[in-house]
């Protein structure tokens, strides 16, 4: 049995708030537009995305906190 990677297809930075989704298309992040506007947050900050431990890549299994 083999598992499925599923890589994340949205992102937040934890410091500005910039949001970017994955375009598959383009097989490239994109900032995210949300009624209308670009969620930029700020163009000067050095993006601490919120991909860490506690995401799984691995379909069909439970998330385990990193912290325990």
């Amino acid at each position: 049995m083999t598992d499925e990677i599923v890589p994340p297809t949205e992102r937040q930075c934890e410091l500005c708030g910039r949001t970017d989704r994955w375009d598959a298309d383009t097989q490239n992040w994109v900032i995210a537009v949300e009624d209308g506007e670009r969620q930029v947050g700020n163009k000067h900050c050095i993006h601490e995305w919120d991909i860490n431990g506690r995401y799984n890549p691995i379909e069909g299994k439970p998330n385990v906190d990193a912290d325990a």
